[in-house]
C-alpha cells in the first residue's frame, strides 16, 4: 500500500490520498484477511504518517471490515472489493458487492440468534450509508481515528 496522490501536479505529502483496497475473491480466508488488511493499513498510517489511530478505532475498524466482508460473502455471489482510507479525522470501510438488494437493519430481539452485524457496525460507526451502484451495491462505515479527552467518542457527546 503506497499513498496515492490526489493529483499529477505538486501535490504537498500531506495531501495524499491514505487508502489500500483488496478484492476479496470467496476462499475461506477472505474475512481474516481484510481484517488483517485493515489493522495493517491503521498501524501504517501511524508509523509513515503520524496519524493518531486510538486503539478503540484499530478494534472497532477490523469488527466492522469483519462484518461487512461477513455479509458481503453470504449474501452477494461472486468478488467483494474491500477499501479502507483515511479521510480527514475519520477511517472510511468501503465493501462493494455484486447484491444490488440494500441492507436493512432489522429490530433489537435480545431473543435473535446472529443475524446483528448491520446493528453492530451502526451502532459503532459515526457514519453509515448504503447506494446502489450500476452493478451490485457500496457499503460504507466512517469511524472516528481518535475519542476525544473525555473519553467520548469523536463528534458525539454523551449518551
Amino acid at each position: 500500500m503506497d499513498p496515492v496522490p490526489l493529483g499529477e501536479d505538486d501535490t504537498a505529502p500531506y495531501e495524499q490520498l491514505l487508502q489500500t483496497t483488496a478484492a476479496l475473491d470467496g476462499d475461506g480466508t477472505d474475512i481474516a484477511h481484510a481484517r488483517h488488511l485493515a489493522a495493517d493499513f491503521l498501524a501504517r498510517v501511524q508509523a509513515e504518517h503520524g496519524l493518531p489511530v486510538s486503539q478503540r478505532a484499530m478494534d472497532v475498524t477490523q469488527l466492522v471490515v469483519s462484518e461487512l466482508v461477513t455479509n458481503a460473502r453470504k449474501y452477494a455471489p461472486g468478488p467483494v472489493l474491500l477499501d479502507v482510507r483515511i479521510v480527514d479525522d475519520t477511517v472510511e470501510v468501503v465493501v462493494w458487492d455484486s447484491d444490488p438488494v440494500l441492507p436493512v437493519a432489522r429490530a433489537a430481539d435480545a431473543g435473535r440468534v446472529g443475524q446483528h452485524g448491520l446493528e453492530i457496525v451502526m451502532a459503532l460507526a459515526q457514519g453509515f450509508e448504503a447506494q446502489r451502484e450500476p452493478v451490485g451495491k457500496r457499503i460504507t462505515a466512517r469511524i472516528a481515528l481518535l475519542d476525544d479527552p473525555g473519553g467520548h467518542l469523536a463528534g458525539r457527546g454523551p449518551v
